[in-house]
């Protein structure tokens, strides 16, 4: 589909209206008040000492970031309140209170909102809304994040990797829903490589001097997306790096005018990548466009899923801090950058920003924004309810990460299903079928008696569809050593405390996968890499020069979580149907989960040989 590119939204300002601004000009913010607002140390902030009684102008700029779908306190897969250990609340009717007790206190005019990605996909209100009714089809319906967001006033938002998941038109028609810019300077057009998006948006704040400020908004997605949405953007539009994206935009911004450049970027600050070497861009890079690119003052930080207050890092060209936040996810925290401006040499330069974030669990719901969105909220309850069959037994993801459990190996089980019906009387027919499958929530349960959607929505809530690749007997050896470096290396002797033992150097439990299909040994007191053992298919050892076809869902096919040779390997059949789908329409037709179908004990981890559990 051609890749319509709306008007950049950037305000356009006066030829020359730059000039003033290069140079020294381009400074980003410095050492200023902590989250608990006490006054600055003298010669703190930039500036100090001209015009220190003159004009000045404060202002806040609120963020969100990975809302993924949710606009109520509501877990769609339990059916009740969304709550945790730490009784986090989530969803956009809770941040909207918070918001408006901001604009109230500090002046609605001298607030902004924005958001870094991650929008319409998460939980089964996005789903229902890209796929079972979508707003694709004709006279569809408003998407539930774009109605919430333009009601609660968001001035800008980043694109997320997962706004990517449903497809280029989905996106396109979320992007026609909001009544704000979707920014995203570094998805570009693959042939013309000209943004398919806005960069950036400049916003005026009016002050009582006279004089606007403008506030310069960029927005950065993540390189990540031409890995795990290939199959949705290969040959449409590319993703380069951050910090080079940053470097070309910044100066930018600064001779349209910006006083004050924001950066909205979808990528953590870690500076790690979880795809290797097989793109030369940094997945988590925030920080290093903060260390790298002169000019900008704040960066909102997406993507990683972690709850950063306040994070001061030096540009090492000009030697001043940038001020990096990110909220939690799903509406968990919002963000609060506060810029202090003072009026020198004719011009606004930015005194001082901090950042702090607010607990959305301190808040009630927004009865406005609630209320605005109740009937799909309602129709959607509706969907995951349904009882599609029965379960002779309740199957727990409880023991999953660290034993062989019937509630993977019923993953499994269907996916090989699927594959193997595929692949009847092809060339591929008789190789022998392995299949992967990873723990995404230790909470996950199939439970005994009925059987709802909601209930598979919680054993497999991302929206992987599936694939089957060929590898080799020491390709699939490899690749189960791979995964195997979750396990923390534990000596013979002594208690295993389960608690202590994955996740290994921070590996998520979605980036470990159990293979069926073939049984295996994982010994636990061998260093990463040396641990897989007794590798047999039928009782006789694997063949390192046999061939097997592996059913694994696309995240990991496209390189997702880094594993060996699956991104290269030969690719014999693949579908667009979410593999939880497939798992629906498997126990609709069956009508039945019976663990003595598909249960069977592949792969047991050992020390030394001797069994752990």
């Amino acid at each position: 589909m051609p890749l319509d590119r709306r008007t950049f939204l950037g305000t356009s300002v006066a030829t020359g209206a730059g000039v003033a601004l290069t140079g020294a000009a381009a400074a980003p913010a410095v050492a200023a008040s902590g989250p608990s607002g006490a006054p600055l140390a003298a010669g703190h902030g930039h500036g100090h000492g001209h015009g220190h009684g003159g004009k000045r102008y404060a202002f806040t700029v609120m963020g969100t970031t990975d809302l993924h779908g949710n606009v109520f306190n509501w877990d769609y897969a339990t059916d009740a309140e969304f709550d945790d250990a730490a009784h986090n609340d989530v969803g956009l009717a809770k941040i909207s209170t918070l918001v408006n007790e901001v604009r109230a206190e500090k002046g609605r005019r001298n607030t902004l909102l924005i958001d870094a990605g991650d929008t319409i996909q998460g939980t089964q209100l996005a789903y229902y809304y890209a796929k079972v009714d979508p707003i694709t089809g004709a006279g569809g319906p408003v998407h539930p994040m774009a109605r919430a967001m333009n009601a609660i006033g968001y001035d800008a938002a980043a694109l997320g990797n997962h706004e990517f998941n449903y497809g280029i038109p989905v996106l396109r028609k979320f992007e026609e829903n909001c009544d704000f810019p979707l920014l995203g300077a570094n998805a570009v057009d693959a042939t013309s490589l000209r943004p398919a998006f806005p960069p950036y948006v400049i916003k005026r704040m009016r002050t009582p001097h006279g004089r606007d400020v403008r506030v310069g908004i960029l927005g950065l997605t993540n390189p990540g997306i031409a890995i795990w949405d290939k199959a949705n953007v290969q040959g449409k539009m590319a993703f380069p790096g951050l910090e080079e994206q940053a470097a070309k935009w910044v100066p930018r911004l600064r001779a349209l005018g910006a006083d004050v450049v924001i950066v909205a970027a979808h990528s953590g600050s870690s500076g790690t990548s979880s795809y290797g070497d097989q793109l030369p861009y940094v997945e988590n890079a925030a920080a290093l466009v903060a260390q790298q690119v002169p000019g900008i003052d704040a960066i909102l930080v997406g993507h990683a899923h972690t709850e950063i207050a306040e994070y001061r890092v030096k540009n090492e060209r000009t030697g001043r801090e940038v001020v990096l936040s990110e909220p939690l996810k799903w509406g968990q925290r919002l963000t609060l950058f506060d810029f202090e401006l003072v009026w020198q040499r004719g011009r606004w330069s930015v005194d001082s920003v901090s950042a702090r974030v607010l607990n959305s669990n301190t808040a009630e719901e927004d009865g406005h924004i609630s209320g605005l969105l109740r009937d799909a909220h309602a129709k959607v309850v509706r969907y995951v309810n349904q009882v599609i069959g029965r379960s002779t037994a309740r199957l727990s993801a409880a023991e999953a990460p660290y034993k062989d459990t019937p509630v993977l190996d019923f993953i499994a089980f269907v996916q090989a299903e699927v594959v193997r019906k595929a692949l009847a009387g092809g060339a591929y027919a008789d190789l022998p079928l392995v299949s992967q499958a990873s723990c995404f929530s230790r909470a996950a349960e199939v439970p005994a008696g009925e059987v709802t959607i909601r209930s598979m929505a919680a054993l497999y809530p991302f929206d992987n569809t599936l694939e089957a690749r060929v590898l080799t007997g020491a390709q699939l050896k490899e690749y189960l050593e791979f995964s195997a470096r979750y396990y923390v290396q534990t000596p013979s002797g002594g208690e295993v405390d389960p608690a202590k033992l994955t996740n290994a150097d921070g590996i998520p439990d979605y980036n470990y996968d159990a293979v069926s299909g073939v049984s295996y040994e994982i010994d636990i007191a061998q260093p990463a890499g040396r641990r897989i053992g007794k590798l047999q298919l039928d009782g006789k050892p694997v063949d390192p020069a046999a061939r097997f076809v592996l059913a694994v869902n696309n995240y990991r096919a496209s390189g997702g979580g880094n594993f060996p040779h699956v991104a290269k390997a030969e690719q014999v059949w693949v579908t667009s149907d979410e593999i939880r789908n497939l798992i629906i329409e498997w126990v609709k037709q069956s009508g039945s989960i019976d663990a003595a179908r598909f249960a069977s004990v592949d792969w047991k981890l050992t020390r030394d040989g001797v069994p752990v559990f």
